[in-house]
Parts: C-alpha cells; sequence; structure tokens
C-alpha cells in the first residue's frame, strides 16, 4: 500500500533529525518524503510532493509557519497539519488553531505523543481516502449512466414534475447547462419503410436507434439531449437556437440514410417552466403536419435550403417541383397552415435573430444574408413579425423567438 508523505519543516536540523530518526515511521504507513528549513521552502516542496502531512514549527524564516498554514489552506486544502511549537509560542499556536490545523506537539517533542497524534491523523486520513473511493465508485456509476439518468429528468421535465430550484440542481448534478434551452423538437416516424409498415418490434427499435444516432451526430456541436416520450417519440433539448440548414439537414439526412419519412417539428422554449407547453405545441405540430405530401416536403426543404435567395419565391418554388404555383400554394397552405411566403419568412426572421445575437454584422448585411433586397424591407417585415425593429431588438428591445404559428401572410 502506499506509504503517506510527510514534510518536516524547522529552521532547526536537530529538530527535523530527531523527528525524523525517533518516529517509527514504516508502523505508521508513513514516510518522511522531504524537508525544510524556512516557510517558503516548505510551501514549494509541499506543492511539489503533494504532502499528505506536514509537521510545521511556527517560528520560521523568510514566510513564518502561519504564514506557512494560510498558505497551505488555500493551495493544498487536503494536507494535514500538525504544529510543533515552544511554550513561548503558543500563543501563536491558537492563532494557528484557528486556521483548523489538526493537532500540535510541544517542543521538546515526546516521542510517544507524536506518534499518538500522527496515528490519529493516519486515522482521519484513511476515513478520507475510504469516503472518496465511495464517491468515485458512485461517481463512476453516474457517468456510466448519465444518459439513462439525463433521459429520465428530461421525460419528468415534460410532464411538469419539477419545479425550479429542483431543475436547476438536476441540470447542474447531470452536467446540463444550467438553463432552459432554447429549442424542443419533436420526431415523428411513420412506423414504414418505402411504403410497408415494420413488421417486428426489433426493426421498429433499430429504426428509433438509428434516427437518435443520425440526429446527435448532426447536433454535435450543441448541447442536447436526446431521449423519447412515453409515446415513442423522439424528443429533442437543444441548448441553442438551430438554424434552418440544420433543421433541414436532419430532415434530408433521416431520409436519405434510412429510406423513411418523418415529421418533425421545432418550438422555442420560454424558460424553465415553459418545456411541457413547448412539448405539447411540438407534438400538437407533428400530428398537424401528418401526412405531408411530397410535394410540400420538398417545397419546405427548398425553403430552408435557399431563404438566402432574394428571388426565391411560391412561383420559383412551383417550377422546381413541376407544378402549378396555385395548386403548390393551395397544398402548403392545408398542410403546413400558413402560406409558403409566411414560413418563408418565419424562416428569413429566425435567421436574422441568430445574426443579431451572434454577430456585429450592419443591419444591411444582415438583410442581405437572409435574403432580402433592401435594408427597409427587412426592417419592414421584421418589426411585423417581432414588434419592433432589428436595431431595437440587437439592443434588447425585445427576447423572444418567433414561434412556429407565425402570423398568416
Amino acid at each position: 500500500m502506499e506509504k503517506w508523505k510527510v514534510l518536516l519543516a524547522d529552521d532547526e536540523p536537530i529538530i527535523r533529525h530527531g523527528i525524523r530518526g525517533s518516529i517509527d515511521w514504516e508502523q505508521l504507513q508513513m514516510e518522511v518524503a522531504g524537508e525544510a528549513e524556512d516557510g517558503e521552502e516548505a510551501l514549494l516542496a509541499a506543492l511539489h510532493l503533494q504532502a499528505d502531512i506536514i509537521l510545521v514549527d511556527l517560528n520560521m524564516p523568510i514566510m513564518n509557519g502561519i504564514a506557512l498554514i494560510r498558505e497551505l489552506r488555500e493551495r493544498l486544502p487536503e494536507c494535514r497539519v500538525i504544529i510543533v511549537t515552544g511554550h513561548e509560542e503558543f500563543s501563536y499556536a491558537q492563532e494557528a488553531i484557528r486556521l483548523n490545523v489538526d493537532d500540535y506537539v510541544l517542543k521538546p517533542i515526546n516521542v510517544a505523543q507524536l506518534t499518538g497524534v500522527l496515528t490519529q491523523v493516519r486515522k482521519q486520513l484513511e476515513e478520507r481516502r475510504q469516503l472518496q473511493e465511495h464517491f468515485d465508485m458512485a461517481n463512476r456509476q453516474i457517468a456510466k449512466n448519465v444518459t439513462l439518468l439525463r433521459e429520465r429528468f428530461c421525460l419528468e421535465w415534460l410532464e411538469g414534475e419539477r419545479d425550479e430550484g429542483q431543475l436547476l440542481e438536476q441540470l447542474r448534478f447531470l452536467k446540463l447547462p444550467a438553463c432552459a434551452p432554447l429549442t424542443l423538437g419533436l420526431i415523428r416516424w411513420s412506423e414504414t419503410v418505402l411504403g410497408r409498415p415494420v413488421s417486428t418490434e426489433n426493426d421498429r427499435q433499430l429504426f428509433l436507434f438509428a434516427i437518435e444516432n443520425i440526429t446527435g451526430e448532426i447536433l454535435g456541436g450543441h448541447s442536447h439531449v436526446i431521449f423519447r416520450d412515453r409515446s415513442g417519440h423522439i424528443v429533442l433539448f437543444v441548448w441553442d437556437i438551430l438554424a434552418e440548414e440544420t433543421v433541414a439537414l436532419l430532415e434530408a439526412s433521416i431520409t436519405r440514410y434510412l429510406k423513411i419519412t418523418t415529421v418533425q417539428r421545432f418550438v422555442s422554449v420560454d424558460g424553465l417552466a415553459g418545456i411541457p407547453a413547448a412539448y405539447q405545441a411540438a407534438r400538437q405540430g407533428v400530428y398537424r403536419d401528418t401526412p405531408m405530401s411530397p410535394i410540400v416536403r420538398r417545397g419546405k426543404q427548398l425553403a430552408q435550403e435557399q431563404y438566402a435567395n432574394p428571388e426565391l419565391s411560391l412561383e420559383l418554388v412551383a417550377d422546381r417541383l413541376q407544378v402549378s404555383p396555385v395548386y403548390f400554394g393551395r397544398v402548403f397552405k392545408q398542410e403546413m397552415g400558413v402560406s409558403f411566403l409566411a414560413f418563408l419568412s418565419r424562416i428569413r426572421i429566425n435567421r436574422a435573430i441568430q445574426l443579431l445575437h451572434a454577430t456585429d454584422l450592419t443591419i444591411h448585411d444582415i438583410a442581405s444574408q437572409v435574403g432580402y433586397l433592401t435594408q427597409h424591407y427587412f426592417s419592414t417585415s421584421f418589426k411585423k413579425h417581432m414588434g419592433v425593429s432589428p436595431n431595437q431588438y440587437r439592443r434588447g428591445g425585445l427576447s423572444a423567438v418567433p414561434g412556429e404559428e407565425t402570423e398568416k401572410e
């Protein structure tokens, strides 16, 4: 077993030599790992050796014992301190006791007394080591099961079973950001592959795991949790506002790699207490969006991918899809609940909000990046959605993100 490391700090060599030679260190499972003749040298040695125990003479040059103990308490708090002092220094010893030293012995040294003190300190060290081992074991178990613990916690959060104090405490415990996620997402799968229903529970679980894995890879740059609700839908908590490109990539990747169709809904979250409401909104959204025709799905994807193009319009998308603008506009509004122009505006405003938060770009440059030909048109559209101008929003005039139910155009 590894021995406890002891440092002797006394400016008198004869005292150090006497302590080293008179104590049965082997029996105490200790070793004298170093000596120092002044406080400064003792501090450096203790830090270098990571000493477990230090015997400190209060009356040392350069840095006295009291100053040394203060430094040790700051920089090596687990080190046990035993004062070695003369009768004339006892008032100093009393001050040192207030610094939470473990014990003190008077000079001349009584070997039996010092052995007893060291024995007691060793017992405390062993108890601390055992306690630390229990903590380490518990932490390993928590780390091993942290994914399950996070999922269980988030499921309870969906159902409104925690108050704000409990939520913050659990978020810190599970090493998640100590605040509400900015985005909640819900993914619903029709449980069909190439138009045919999945026949076994094993296959169903494999597809769900595959969806979760693809989602985790795409959200890898964002702090997030992926779990399933009690109905088997995949739920996402994301501590960020997701770019429309990310949402589009997620949907396209699942379709491309798994050959299945999913319906997704992403909504903003209004604080810690807003999770249940956001979840209900997302849940209602995925059922309202189902079924989504291939034409509407492709039109939605084009809007998410090409919103920065100021020429993008209902007519242009309809032309790409080889259908009439009237037909595409009618079907899109029926299935999405908003017009194509309203949907496109929402994407552009959401992206503008991200740029207002995360960059110092001018309003003119932001307008250009999100697909508006003029700053004036952008500012008018932004104020229509958000109630304030882009400049007012950037100065803190509003902190909300436009939700899924954008004003219909």
